[in-house]
């Protein structure tokens, strides 16, 4: 038996010392094994070692899958996640789960094929170079999101300070243009009618003092509205700064492990199937799970309320974190609050047009207003199961369709699509169709911002560009005609309808290929203007051309 001497695995620390050299008694870091001596030596010890047996074979941490395993590493992937103190034993083919004998009989005793880990080390090759490097890919693009997302609170932050600075100048300038027009006011009254003028003087005091306060007021529930939006999408980054941070040292553990695991089959196995779960949960969180849907259960819902002069049309839905769903009527100019099971519990009368609706924290959302001289974002907050309607502000230039990414909201106008941060600031145009028709219809971007998708209906396509705007993709399909609806959802699955095919699509988060035909004519689905996703009931949203129901289907 080699004498192998290692040193518990601290977890979250940068270096892991799990090999000391054998012969020193200094507890060095070991750099070398002797498969002949069958021990470890530190860099001085190796000197020595040369010395004496010239003939041995020694190997550096280069060529590591020479080594013996160590105990750390051993433990740390035949420990059972769920029994701490038990082996894995055994592999469960229908969860694809490892599992002691315990887990094996409290929670796949029912399942059709447990099998021992010992039998399928030679039926299951494992490519632990492969998984190397994808451990690697992985990492990467995880820190990425890391850095993005930090950027992000501090673009939040700034936001919210520029919004204050506007609106306290704002309140100033009122002041100093009233007190001017008092002033003026009252020299033109003295010289008309002498001894009345201390007391226009002070009713118009009075009077711009009331326009003062109610300047006030709005300006303070304002900064309120932004300091509470801010307050709640940098908790969302943080929560998920954090989810990356947990990943990245799961992943970073793997990734050294991988490398010292060596030809022992059974580790290899099991290191192999580990590495592919936590990989999945990895895309995951970065939008590229490649999860497929599969429909079950189709039904109807009715939409239409009493006070509707008109048959509906549905033209964007938004489904809140605890299942309410809000949809856009365009021909009754309303929004619709739906509960759970999808029956109108409120609503709240638009001055004009509503286009599209999308979320900005969990019980806020911005709705796109557009008609031939209004263009604006209303904001709108779910309250005790009532809708209220909050700020808004003002475009120059059509506001058709709207989506938000952590304080960025993306607005397209049928040519171009722009991002404005939450205070209304036009920050770029990133991304321009000259054509002579509407091509940049409806905008969504997958869950780490790092892509955007566009609709364009008279061109047939499913556009996909990079954060700056950059085209990666084009994606065109005959069973997609007249894309109009598209939908991401918080996997990264990617959904789109076809106005003109009577069809929705889940398309590659790629955006290159079709993954799944989701419905289709047959499933009732006609002339669809607009899906959407909720992970509440693991149900997709479907809204069509006038008409005053919505369809509902649950998927797996």
């Amino acid at each position: 038996m080699a004498d192998l001497s290692t040193s518990s695995h601290a977890k979250g620390s940068d270096e892991v010392k799990d090999f000391i050299c054998s012969s020193c008694k200094e507890q060095a870091h070991a750099d070398f094994y002797c498969k002949t001596c069958l021990k470890l030596y530190c860099g001085k010890c190796i000197q020595l070692h040369d010395k004496w047996f010239k003939k041995h074979s020694a190997y550096g941490r280069n060529d590591m899958k020479e080594w013996p395993v160590s105990k750390q590493v051993e433990e740390f992937l035949l420990k059972c996640q769920a029994h701490k103190d038990d082996k894995i034993e055994m592999l469960c083919d229908d969860h694809s789960q490892l599992c002691c004998t315990k887990c094996a009989f409290n929670d796949h005793s029912q399942c059709s094929k447990v099998t021992p880990i010992n039998e399928l080390t030679d039926m299951q090759p494992t490519d632990l170079q492969g998984l190397s490097v994808e451990l690697e890919t992985v990492l990467g693009e995880i820190k990425s999101l890391q850095i993005s997302q930090e950027l992000s609170v501090q673009a939040l932050l700034r936001t919210y300070k520029e919004h204050g600075a506007v609106m306290i100048e704002q309140m100033r300038g009122n002041l100093n243009f009233n007190i001017d027009d008092i002033d003026e006011c009252g020299n033109s009254y003295v010289s008309t009618s002498g001894g009345h003028e201390q007391y226009l003087k002070e009713e118009m005091c009075r009077s711009v003092l009331f326009i003062l306060n109610e300047f006030d007021n709005i300006t303070v529930k304002e900064l309120n509205e932004m300091r509470d939006e801010v307050i709640s999408i940098k908790g969302s980054i943080t929560s998920s700064i954090i989810k990356c941070t947990s990943l990245h040292n799961d992943l970073s553990h793997f990734h050294e492990f991988v490398q010292k695991i060596g030809d022992n089959k059974e580790l290899c196995l099991i290191a192999s199937i580990k590495c592919k779960h936590i990989i999945q949960q990895a895309l995951t969180l970065l939008g590229k799970s490649g999860e497929v849907f599969n429909a079950q259960s189709i039904t109807k819902h009715n939409v239409r309320i009493p006070s509707d002069k008109d048959v509906c049309y549905i033209r964007s839905i938004c489904v809140l974190p605890d299942g309410q769903v809000l949809v856009v009527d365009w021909n009754n100019q309303n929004v619709k609050l739906l509960n759970q099971q999808y029956q109108v519990v409120s609503h709240w009368d638009v001055n004009a047009r509503p286009l599209d609706i999308c979320l900005i924290t969990p019980s806020e959302v911005a709705v796109a207003v557009n008609t031939s001289n209004i263009h604006e974002v209303q904001f709108i907050t779910v309250s005790q199961g009532k809708l209220v309607s909050g700020r808004k502000f003002q475009l120059q230039h059509e506001c058709t369709f709207i989506t938000h990414h952590q304080g960025d909201l993306f607005v397209t106008s049928g040519q171009e699509l722009y991002k404005y941060s939450l205070n209304g600031k036009l920050v770029c145009r990133l991304y321009q169709d000259r054509s002579s028709v509407p091509t940049v219809f409806k905008c969504a971007v997958s869950p780490t911002g790092d892509r955007l998708y566009i609709t364009s209906p008279d061109q047939d396509k499913l556009l996909t560009l990079a954060r700056d705007g950059t085209l990666l993709a084009t994606y065109s399909d005959p069973a997609l005609r007249d894309p109009s609806g598209l939908h991401v959802t918080p996997a990264g699955q990617v959904l789109v309808c076809g106005w003109g095919s009577n069809t929705v699509l889940q398309v590659g988060w790629e955006g290159e290929s079709k993954l799944a035909m989701l419905a289709t004519q047959e499933d009732g689905v006609k002339f669809p203007r607009l899906v959407c996703y909720s992970s509440t009931t693991s149900s997709i949203i479907v809204g069509q051309l006038e008409d005053n129901n919505i369809l509902v289907f649950r998927v797996e």
